[in-house]
């Protein structure tokens, strides 16, 4: 998961350019190993985040359950598989679209959050084993995923064998890029990551990105690859939680929201 990834640069991993799924993995790696300034997120457009993507589900064909939207997952029987928001990024955009779903529909969020890892048989410690727990060892009725990796487990088990479900409302992913300042100037190699850096908003890498599930920042390639993304309210990690920070603290940090509701089954 991105934590994790983030943990690793921070304890010696040479990386050149990280791509995590939240801003708050690389803020730590800024505070804490000091190996990029903490303006990082302005050097390049878009906070740098030159694609994004949002949480959707992923069901078994034909939606036997019905699954419509997030209150649908609390059904009783239902088994939710998501990752574990202290060690994956893109649980915590699950957990943080859940929250918000509940928030909009005059609910109690974080009961309704508590309710739903009631339904959660197994906490993988990322988004892809979380897929492989679902695609492959056939556990759970519903995958909360990136829209991306919904698309790529269509791709890798054809067509028919599971279907993705768009929920009333979901959140803006928006999983950043970075340059590690000090690894590059200890290798040498700051031209090149600049380099693929910038090249990520350059319209073939746009339409790349496009044609790869992730929504593309360039309005061309928005636009030519339009059909894969269904239009649904999207709100943002700053209007809903206060940015990325401040959720990071009350949410997943040690004592936090997730601490205090999630009971291992």
């Amino acid at each position: 998961g991105s934590g994790t990834t983030a943990r690793s640069v921070i304890d010696g991993l040479q990386a050149d350019v990280v791509t995590l799924a939240l801003a708050s993995d690389i803020d730590e790696i800024a505070a804490k190993a000091k190996l990029l300034p903490a303006n990082w997120q302005s050097r390049l457009p878009d906070n740098s985040t030159p694609y994004t993507s949002t949480i959707v589900f992923l069901v078994r064909k034909g939606n036997p359950w019905k699954i419509k939207d997030w209150d649908d997952l609390i059904k009783p029987g239902v088994e939710v598989i998501t990752p574990n928001p202290k060690t994956s990024g893109g649980a915590r955009w699950n957990y943080l679209a859940a929250w918000a779903w509940a928030q909009k529909n005059g609910r109690n969020p974080q009961g309704f959050v508590e309710e739903l890892f009631k339904h959660v048989p197994v906490l993988d410690t990322g988004a892809r084993g979380s897929t492989t727990t679902f695609v492959q060892r056939g556990i759970g009725d519903v995958l909360l995923s990136w829209e991306n990796e919904a698309h790529l487990a269509i791709e890798e088990l054809g067509p028919g064998k599971v279907d993705i479900v768009y929920p009333s409302l979901s959140i803006l992913a928006e999983p950043p890029v970075a340059l590690v300042d000090k690894v590059v100037a200890r290798k040498k190699t700051r031209t090149i990551a600049e380099g693929y850096l910038n090249f990520l908003y350059s319209p073939l890498a746009q339409d790349l990105i496009g044609k790869n599930h992730y929504r593309p920042r360039n309005p061309d390639a928005a636009a030519k690859w339009a059909r894969k993304f269904p239009k649904i309210p999207l709100v943002t990690i700053d209007e809903a939680f206060g940015g990325w920070k401040k959720a990071q603290a009350q949410h997943f940090g040690d004592g936090g929201v997730f601490d205090r509701i999630y009971k291992p089954r």
